[in-house]
């Protein structure tokens, strides 16, 4: 309640009752606007999604790059896959072993963001991976390499133009969400989740 003087010097009371339409309007949008900038920070509109199709748009650009140097320069290269991460491998034919592939900014070891993982499916059989990457050369105290003769990266990518089919799924353990990357028989290479193919 207020009381206000009027240009006569008549006092008079009026009384508000309320809030006005329009100001009810303007918290609401405030609210709206505070809550979507909430949710957003903390990833539960899936923004968080857009960092495994990222991941696997990399990995198959990567796969696309390691293709075209193979064909062009006649060199074997391999993907080897950890539980988190992932490292390129050459085949020497000279040796016959593989090496990790160094000093290529490119073709470097890479890791996922913490609590995503790797699931990685060769001719419908679900692969084991490991946590760490194999030795691939002997380290400062001599400790023999990892890579025995029978040794075979999980995915090749020959000379040739073969790249070997597979299924593999980058999957975030807070919320399950997933993101599939396929490289089927016939070359062709898709990235997908549940609700659509690309």
């Amino acid at each position: 309640m207020s009381i206000r003087t009027d240009r006569h010097g008549v006092n008079s009371i009026r009384s508000r009752a309320g809030f006005t339409l329009i100001e009810i309007l303007v918290v609401l949008v405030i609210v709206g606007i505070i809550s979507a900038v909430t949710l957003l920070s903390f990833g539960l509109l899936g923004g968080d999604d857009r960092i495994l199709e990222r991941d696997a748009r990399r990995l198959s650009s990567l796969i696309e790059v390691v293709n075209d140097d193979a064909t062009i320069q006649g060199r074997d290269f391999g993907l080897e896959l950890m539980t988190s991460g992932y490292r390129w491998v050459e085949h020497d034919p000279i040796l016959d072993q593989w090496f990790e592939v160094a000093d290529d900014e490119v073709l470097r070891a890479r890791q996922l963001d913490e609590g995503t993982r790797f699931e990685l499916y060769v001719e419908g059989h679900r692969v084991l991976l490991q946590d760490e990457a194999k030795k691939t050369e002997k380290d400062d105290d001599g400790a023999k390499r990892d890579l025995t003769d029978d040794y075979l990266p999980h995915v090749l990518v020959l000379s040739s133009g073969d790249i070997t089919p597979f299924e593999l799924h980058l999957i975030r353990d807070s919320d399950r969400a997933e993101v599939t990357l396929t490289m089927s028989a016939a070359g062709e290479m898709e990235i997908g989740n549940d609700d659509q193919q690309t």
